[in-house]
Order: structure tokens, then C-alpha cells, then sequence
């Protein structure tokens, strides 16, 4: 019974731990960049875009197209880096307890 004590008292440790990485992952930015710095996406590593850079040269109606890719290209490099952050705080906080890899944060 004490070990069943254990284990839940060990459980509410991490789900308030998993409550104040939620929150940390909020605040935790991540910067996506394409075309050699011409575009960036600024977000959080709950995936939520809190901004968009784009150099004046792209700004001319013959460079629409190559615009929007490279929109789509540095968001996909922020969100990559946004669930490596997601992983990384993961592997911080379940590291010794043996969870299985790919638990959902919820």
C-alpha cells in the first residue's frame, strides 16, 4: 500500500510539473528562417505564430509566389524547432520515470 501512496504522490508531482512546462512552452520561443534570412517566423513551442518578418526585396508583386514559399518554408523550420524544444522539456521532466516516448502533453 505504501508503494501505491508512492505513486501517487509521485503523479501529482508531475502533473503539476507537466502544468508549469505547459505554461514554460507558452513563454518558449522559437525563430524559423528561410531564404538565407529573407523571411523568419517567430513562435511558440506550442505552436501559436506571434510574428512574421519579410525583407523589403521580397516586396513586389513579381515576388508573390516566391514569398508565400518561403512563408510556408520558415514556419515548417519554427514549428520543427518548436517540438524539438517540446521534447526537450519532456525528456527533461519524464527522464527518470520511464514513460513511454510520444506521451501526448494533452
Amino acid at each position: 500500500m505504501a508503494d501505491f501512496l508512492g505513486m501517487m504522490k509521485q503523479a501529482a508531482q508531475l502533473q503539476s510539473k507537466m502544468q508549469a512546462m505547459q505554461e514554460e512552452l507558452g513563454n518558449l520561443e522559437v525563430e524559423g528562417i528561410s531564404g538565407g534570412g529573407l523571411v523568419s517566423v517567430r513562435m511558440t513551442a506550442k505552436m501559436e505564430v506571434k510574428g512574421i518578418k519579410i525583407d523589403d526585396s521580397l516586396m513586389k508583386p513579381e515576388e508573390r509566389e516566391v514569398l508565400e514559399d518561403l512563408l510556408v518554408t520558415a514556419q515548417n523550420d519554427a514549428r520543427r524547432k518548436a517540438e524539438v524544444a517540446v521534447q526537450e522539456k519532456m525528456q527533461a521532466l519524464t527522464g527518470g520515470l520511464g514513460l513511454p516516448p510520444g506521451l501526448g502533453l494533452g
